[in-house]
């Protein structure tokens, strides 16, 4: 048993089809199993059985091995708990799934798993993925400022009841969000079926060079991606918004950089606005260096490494996305570009 265990957190609003979801997994997933923590218990429609609980969580086995867990009390000592539980023998799973409540932001919950040491032994979070409701999502996103914070923190966007709106309406709705997390792959799902390879094991967390800039939606129908109905999306100004999104994605880009002074941009960057940035990555040339410098944080949380080599001199561009909250662009463009090495 591999005692590293991964953690997907499932995240959206009331009513976008995160049960559906799950639903949809546990009855086509036989190789595995998977402890599911909710918040709250929904109709999970499949049987069960009580296990051992205490006050705090109440554990539910089911037919197919997997588990479904409610915690009442605070995460990080329930993750303590069941994992002690795991390593005792008490119970089996292979990986986690967290699933908030639809009015939840997750930034509290992915704190957890940097500030708690115990946890950032044992377990390895994967990606954040968040379903977005598309019949109403545009409404919601006027009245529910939480909503906006669960796209941004998003690696995966699943956009659900797309049977109820039309081409049009769904083209609106990918912008916008795109507009708010340019980083995030956004699928469709039609009634929950989505192959789980597409929102379980992503590795969203671990320090790599791909930095995706989304440019499309991806249907999936039985499983399969149909590409040839993607939906392009033309290049998104960040100065020119017609919503009043407090999230926004902003993209700095350059060529080589001086690495004294991209770490000190960073620091500042960090110090000054880490509390309103709620995601960022990094892909960067530095001068001198032949491999790619890696940067990715959450808030003030940051880690950084040295990745994969250039291939070329010509491909030596350095990319910066940070999804934050109404940051000052015009600025920290400006200083980003004066951390470049000026070529002769």
């Amino acid at each position: 048993m591999n005692n590293y265990l991964p953690v997907t957190i499932l995240t959206g609003f009331l009513g976008s089809g995160k049960t559906t979801l799950i639903n949809h997994l546990l009855n086509h997933n036989q190789h595995e199993k998977i402890m599911i923590i909710e918040n709250e218990f929904g109709p999970i429609n499949i049987d069960s059985k009580l296990l051992k609980s205490d006050r705090n969580i109440e554990i539910l086995e089911m037919t197919n091995g997997c588990i479904c867990c409610s915690v009442q009390g605070e995460l990080i000592s329930a993750l303590h708990h069941l994992y002690q539980r795991r390593l005792n023998g008490e119970i089996a799973f292979d990986r986690l799934i967290i699933e908030t409540t639809g009015l939840a932001d997750p930034a509290p919950i992915l704190q957890a798993f940097f500030i708690d040491e115990f946890i950032r032994e044992t377990i390895q979070l994967d990606a954040v993925v968040t379903l977005v409701d598309c019949e109403n999502i545009i409404n919601d996103l006027n009245e529910h400022r939480v909503i906006a914070s669960q796209i941004g923190f998003a690696d995966r966007i699943i956009l659900t009841k797309t049977d109820r709106i039309n081409d049009d309406e769904k083209i609106i709705i990918v912008k916008r969000i795109s507009n708010i997390n340019r980083k995030a792959t956004i699928l469709e799902a039609k009634h929950g079926q989505i192959a789980k390879s597409q929102w379980l094991d992503i590795n969203a967390f671990q320090l790599n060079d791909d930095l995706h800039l989304n440019n499309g939606l991806f249907i999936f129908e039985n499983d399969r991606s149909l590409t040839d109905k993607s939906i392009l999306l033309k290049s998104a100004n960040n100065l020119q918004k017609s919503y009043n999104d407090e999230i926004y994605s902003y993209l700095f880009e350059a060529g080589e950089l001086d690495l004294k002074k991209i770490g000190e941009f960073t620091e500042t960057l960090i110090e000054q606005y880490g509390n309103d940035m709620l995601r960022y990555k990094g892909v960067l040339a530095i001068k001198d260096q032949s491999q790619k410098l890696i940067v990715q944080g959450v808030h003030k949380v940051v880690g950084f490494d040295y990745g994969q080599q250039w291939e070329n001199e010509q491909d030596k561009v350095s990319k910066f996305i940070i999804i934050g909250r109404k940051l000052p662009f015009k600025e920290l463009k400006q200083k980003f570009l004066l951390t470049a090495v000026n070529k002769s």
